[in-house]
């Protein structure tokens, strides 16, 4: 018997290639036909789909298992998603930066994130001569589907554009000083930027203080390059002015265009259409207390089932934000552009007008609202039975902080918490008690990493930098809400909906062994095979637990986690261990969560604002875009906070600070300041008069001569000596003396050796030699 296989069908059968080939049944392909399979079929790379492709059997798969496995061990492919790519490979949907063109006139890109070897691959774009709309050129940056090629000569991909980014133009950021001597000067709020001379005639009616828009002259040969004002962006002396910066910086469209808010002030509430009238449930909002939008509201009861003792029935009541925003209206547009709500210290760039987010949407105490609400029982186990979602209108009977919920729980109730004491609030931890026992069960990752709050005053600029306890009632809401959304993801596929899910991936194989080498060099071992579970790292955290090295460990196995996003294909949630997971909870801040509303609405029959299958065609496209904003929002957070506190910080030049070592690399260290939560860089020419050799398995800085350093998470004493507070940087000089690092003397020289084979060695005054 012979069976027929393609190696570029894209392993769908209605696409056989003719030039498939007959082969026996034992046919094994070569390690160049599976590398070429694989590149030739992105969509379609997991290993089930390559068996199947080469129609391999039995010991066949087990065979392909370990030539997969040898692959990605000498590097020729990783693995992300479950599916497997050549080392370096361009994702099949990328954001590309459009450089240039060949000969021919062929736009030429590159992907705007590479994480490869070597120089990034070039790709040739495609313009349909079909095409409506605007058309790419150099500059442009462009969400693009990619296709590997097969000319060794030309570019190793084409891409096929899906959408065309906002121009960005050559305008910079920066603040304009009046120099005392008559002159101007942009002080730039990017740490690599040089100051610009602006003349007189280019000043635009800037003044001191102001964060503009300039655009840069050709430099000169001799002294600082000049630039002209474009746009006045705002004083730096107002309050919100950091935040400025990194809405500008990032891109972050942050004023609605007219139509948005025109459209936003005329949609009427929502009415009982459609919908069961559940106001007389008496649920809760359970917020932070400066909250001013409530988008979901809880409430739970022992499940009266005499076959199910001791378990619980948990409603979760989320705002329908899918009643008033509707795909393809200018609202939705709007918030799809922006993908989800930008919080900073100072303000918030939300997703969609004050009119939605604040008022229609927001589970006011009181008031009639509409939600879609998920009724959930489980075991006394915490094992969820069964779900179910409904449409409905909802009337919240009480608006609580944290802290507040907390203190009645814990005997101290005030006036607005005492009425629904028992008949509310302790049945709503009595679920949490079961969802414990279920989550406990389950073992998700569980990092030790505290999260810090600034707190302004009235004038912007920083109060005091907090950590804030971590309540009961915090963990109560977030598993409360995980639950609702894993029912949502169940809902949806087992209805064969399309929809958005929540992924992350488990750590690379790269990862893994650069984990496992350093767990090493603390004689901690952890566990090599292909399936790692979350489980396995809490049991390295939970050797670490109260040891001088606890938070190293917690900072590293962090950095070895990939990282979350959205895609319609789903590949499960390594962290919180989870086979299938979406965003449902918070679509007043999460363009993705929208989307899951809609298709609950379209799946279940639930009314009008369910998913259309114009949008149901798009979800690849809008998952990398909300992806991207993701990313987006949190760049510009830690930007807007690391200028807040360098701001806050200017005034203490020659202090001493307590700090931990954040970061290790051939330059220097990166030091964070507990206390506040910020980093700073000390060179490694400031280190002292040895030769210092970076160790990356070790995340550590040796001296050559003694063996003593620094490694990450150290904890070290620091003089702040140089301050720029619009670029958020800080430069700290190490107090603390180098310390013998932790293994033995051969240890050590196995690191040297391994060093010097891999990696620079840097003098006192930064020279390699």
């Amino acid at each position: 018997m012979a069976r027929r296989i393609s190696a570029r069908s894209h392993g769908d059968p209605r696409h056989a290639d003719t030039r498939a080939k007959v082969v026996k049944d034992d046919y094994r392909p070569s390690r160049d036909e599976i590398l070429r399979y694989i590149a030739e079929n992105p969509d379609r790379s997991g290993k089930r789909e390559i068996a199947k492709a080469f129609a391999l059997r039995g010991g066949d798969r087990v065979w392909l298992k370990e030539m997969l496995r040898d692959l990605q061990d000498e590097g020729l492919l990783t693995k992300e998603r479950k599916r497997l790519s050549r080392a370096g490979a361009v994702p099949h949907v990328a954001v590309l930066d459009i450089f240039g063109r060949d000969d021919d006139g062929v736009l030429l890109a590159n992907p705007s994130e590479y994480t490869g070897a070597g120089s990034p691959p070039v790709i040739a774009i495609r313009i349909s001569r079909s095409a409506s709309g605007p058309v790419p050129g150099i500059g442009d940056r462009v969400l693009a589907k990619t296709f590997p090629t097969d000319d060794p000569s030309g570019p190793a991909y084409t891409g096929r554009v899906m959408k065309i980014f906002e121009k960005r133009s050559d305008a910079v950021l920066g603040v304009f000083r009046a120099l005392k001597d008559g002159t101007f000067r942009i002080e730039p709020v990017e740490r690599r930027q040089p100051e610009l001379i602006v003349d007189k005639e280019f000043q635009n009616g800037a003044r001191n203080g102001d964060l503009v828009e300039v655009e840069p002259a050709r430099a000169s040969r001799y002294g600082l390059p000049r630039a002209k004002v474009l746009v006045v962006l705002g004083s730096l002396s107002s309050e919100k002015a950091v935040s400025m910066i990194a809405i500008h910086a990032h891109d972050i469209p942050h004023i609605f265009p007219a139509d948005v808010i025109a459209e936003a002030e005329a949609v009427k509430p929502a009415t009982l259409d459609h919908r069961e009238d559940w106001r007389d449930l008496p649920l809760v909002t359970i917020d932070p207390a400066d909250a001013k939008d409530h988008d979901d509201a809880v409430f739970a009861t022992p499940d009266t089932d005499e076959k199910n003792p001791g378990g619980v029935v948990i409603t979760v009541a989320i705002a329908d934000v899918a009643a008033y925003v509707r795909y393809g209206t200018p609202l939705d547009r709007e918030a799809l552009r922006r993908g989800n709500s930008v919080y900073f210290p100072d303000r918030v760039v939300p997703m969609l007008p004050e009119r939605i987010s604040n008022d229609l949407c927001s589970l006011r105490e009181g008031e009639d609202r509409p939600a879609i609400a998920v009724r959930m029982t489980f075991s006394s186990e915490g094992r969820k039975l069964k779900h179910s979602f409904h449409r409905v209108m909802m009337k919240s009977a009480a608006k609580l902080a944290y802290p507040q919920a907390q203190a009645a729980i814990d005997g101290v109730p005030d006036d607005k918490t005492r009425p629904i004491l028992n008949g509310v609030l302790k049945p709503l931890w009595d679920a949490y008690a079961v969802l414990k026992r279920g989550r406990d069960s389950r073992q998700p990752l569980e990092l030790d990493l505290p999260e810090r709050k600034i707190l302004l005053k009235p004038d912007g600029t920083v109060d005091r930098v907090i950590v804030p306890e971590r309540l009961d009632a915090h963990k109560l809401i977030e598993e409360f809400m995980i639950q609702a959304n894993v029912a949502a993801a169940e809902t949806l596929e087992g209805k064969k909906e399309p929809l958005v899910y929540r992924i992350h991936d488990a750590p690379s194989l790269a990862k893994q062994e650069s984990l496992r080498e350093f767990l090493q060099t603390l004689s901690l071992s952890l566990a090599r095979g292909a399936q790692m579970r979350p489980s396995q790292f809490n049991g390295i955290l939970e050797q670490v637990r109260g040891a001088d090295n606890e938070a190293l460990v917690n900072e590293v196995v962090l950095r070895s986690q990939s990282q979350a996003e959205y895609s319609p294909k789903n590949i499960g949630h390594f962290g919180l261990n989870l086979r299938r997971y979406a965003h449902f909870t918070s679509p007043i801040r999460r363009y993705a969560d929208l989307i899951v509303h809609r298709g609950l609405i379209a799946a279940l029959g639930l009314g009008p604002g369910g998913l259309t299958q114009q949008e149901a065609d798009r979800l690849e496209e809008v998952a990398a875009l909300i992806s991207a904003t993701e990313r987006r929002a949190m760049a510009a957070e830690r930007d807007t906070v690391d200028r807040l506190i360098a701001a806050y910080l200017a005034e203490r030049v020659n202090d001493t600070f307590d700090a931990r070592i954040s970061g290790v690399t051939k330059a220097g260290l990166f030091v964070q300041l507990p206390q506040y939560g910020a980093d700073g860089f000390i060179p490694v020419s400031t280190l002292g008069g040895d030769y210092y050799i970076y160790d990356e398995t070790a995340r550590s800085l040796y001296g050559e001569r003694t063996g003593k350093g620094y490694q990450l998470a150290d904890r070290v004493e620091v003089r702040l000596v140089e301050v720029a507070p619009m670029a958020g940087a800080m430069r700290f000089e190490m107090l603390t003396d180098p310390k013998p690092l932790p293994g033995s003397k051969r240890s050590f020289h196995k690191a040297k050796g391994r060093a010097r084979a891999s990696q620079s060695r840097v003098g006192p005054r930064g020279r390699r030699r």
